[in-house]
């Protein structure tokens, strides 16, 4: 049987990674020192919040998020052209906050920023996402059907993304299912955060909706059902 994981270890290591970078940003010497460092801290400060709600510590989580999308929001004005991860970043950070009105805010930032314009998977990836936060299903569609065609860009993830715009419940929880399972086979993961964050962002998009698959796997929250089972004696 797996090592559980020591949730509130991997917090603390984040935490410190944080207020490492804070002192070393006042120590950037210009302006491409400083957005790549400010990401460092996005990451951090991501890993966190990450780390938290694995934890269910939510309202905790959501201070770290917040601090995270802030961070790339900030990196994004010097960093090289076409970096849609600081947009993408900041969403994905202000959904999982449960923050809607920050994460539409982030969402028309984005596509302000030329992301619906983008020639890059990526850059159409921030796009569809910020679509779906604004509920504009249509558009969000045409962006996950670019994502979809091009084979630098998980199909899965394109998959679900077009799913969730249609309202496809079948085919999403396909989609998610196999975005999770992409997971699950991952050796590495960003800050050395064993999470499928990408799988609990389309969950609460498809949760907005009704849409949400009944997931389980040791690489998300656990749901309440079984946060219950587990104080059963």
């Amino acid at each position: 049987m797996p090592e559980a994981e020591d949730w509130n270890a991997h917090f603390e290591r984040e935490k410190a990674r944080f207020r490492d970078g804070e002192a070393r940003l006042t120590n950037a010497e210009g302006a491409d020192a400083r957005q790549r460092q400010l990401t460092r801290l996005g990451n951090a400060a991501g890993g966190a919040g990450l780390a938290l709600l694995m934890e269910g510590r939510e309202q905790e989580a959501a201070e770290w998020l917040h601090r995270a999308a802030e961070r790339y929001r900030e990196s994004f004005g010097d960093a090289p052209p076409g970096s849609w991860g600081r947009p993408i970043g900041a969403i994905k950070a202000l959904l999982l906050a449960g923050d809607w009105p920050a994460a539409e805010d982030a969402a028309r930032w984005a596509l302000d920023a030329g992301a619906a314009e983008a020639e890059s998977p990526i850059g159409r990836y921030a796009a569809a996402l910020a679509e779906l936060v604004l509920g504009r299903r249509t558009e969000a569609r045409e962006h996950a059907d670019w994502i979809r065609t091009h084979d630098d860009f998980p199909t899965d993830v394109g998959d679900a993304l077009a799913f969730l715009a249609a309202q496809d419940i079948l085919g999403y929880e396909v989609a998610v299912e196999a975005v999770l399972e992409s997971f699950e086979k991952r050796e590495e993961y960003l800050e050395d955060i064993p999470v499928a964050d990408t799988v609990l962002v389309l969950q609460t998009l498809a949760g907005r909706d009704g849409l949400a698959a009944d997931l389980s796997s040791g690489l998300l929250p656990p749901s309440p059902a079984e946060t219950a089972d587990a104080g059963q004696p």
